[in-house]
């Protein structure tokens, strides 16, 4: 019988090959223009109270509308106007995003967020992302002008410094064509595994570029971005979070905190409107 490690090591790479198989088309450019299907009032105007358009970045196998069914409302019912994006398409793969080149998406992200700022007027927007989607705004950030367009960026759960899934990663070597499979099928799992050479030049010379104020939510229990604390970035302007150092009940793992989290919720509150920050606590779930 296969050691235990072995045995889960081979599960997950299997889910690894089967989310890459499935996607049996080549991988083509990604659009220039992200659509506009998700949680988008083109009507909004910002208020003096929240100037900046907020703009939600799904994450890995999510789409704008899935991943925000609940901090969508919450934040529209906050007074804050919301968009979000669909990014990272594939051909024919539909309704689960996030699974194109990484800089690509960044591209999109930028269109995207063009045109939030033309439709609201707002000369910024602030940005929050789940997993993958709250760490590749910071290839917008640093590479494509992001900097001068986005007041915060945001990130639930961001693999900002890639994953290892539980040290499974480093077993990639051993199965024959995984790895290949990864990077022509599904390339934003490539570039997510911790060490890759999209990580590598997203994080050279700093995690940060001045004028962006970068808060990073994360739990201890996060299965997927491994380990947890490779979420959290260095540099000026940078508040790192914990969920469980602001309430130790607090049980959400990887999906959780992006799709139902109140007490995650509250501190994206707190980081997007820090004037009027209120403390994030186990009672922090009520409205």
């Amino acid at each position: 019988m296969l050691p235990s490690r072995l045995r889960r090591a081979c599960r997950a790479l299997a889910v690894l090959a089967l989310a890459a198989a499935a996607t049996l088309a080549p991988v083509g450019t990604a659009h220039a223009t992200a659509p506009s299907s998700g949680w988008n009032n083109w009507s909004c105007k910002p208020s003096a109270a929240h100037p900046r358009p907020v703009v939600l970045v799904h994450g890995t196998f999510a789409n704008s509308v899935d991943n925000w069914l609940a901090l969508a409302p919450y934040l529209v019912k906050r007074g804050y106007c919301v968009f979000s994006l669909d990014y990272g398409q594939l051909p024919g793969v539909p309704l689960i995003h996030g699974l194109g080149p990484i800089e690509k998406s960044a591209e999109q992200l930028d269109a995207f967020v063009d045109k939030v700022l033309a439709a609201t007027g707002a000369a910024e927007t602030d940005l929050v992302g789940h997993s993958q989607g709250g760490m590749m705004p910071r290839y917008y950030l640093k590479f494509l002008g992001g900097a001068d367009e986005v007041n915060a960026l945001v990130g639930l759960a961001p693999d900002n410094h890639g994953t290892t899934l539980l040290g499974l990663t480093k077993l990639l070597p051993y199965f024959p064509g995984a790895a290949d499979l990864l990077n022509e099928k599904t390339p934003a799992l490539a570039d997510q595994v911790a060490g890759s050479p999209f990580l590598r030049k997203l994080n050279e010379g700093g995690d940060t570029v001045p004028g962006v104020r970068y808060t990073v939510i994360a739990t201890r229990y996060d299965q997927v971005v491994t380990p947890y604390r490779s979420q959290f970035l260095d540099g000026p302007g940078v508040r790192n979070v914990l969920l469980q150092d602001l309430c130790p009940l607090d049980l959400s793992e990887h999906v959780a905190i992006g799709l139902v989290d109140r007490i995650a919720y509250h501190e994206v509150v707190n980081a997007l409107d820090p004037a009027h920050a209120t403390p994030t606590t186990c009672a922090s779930v009520v409205g």
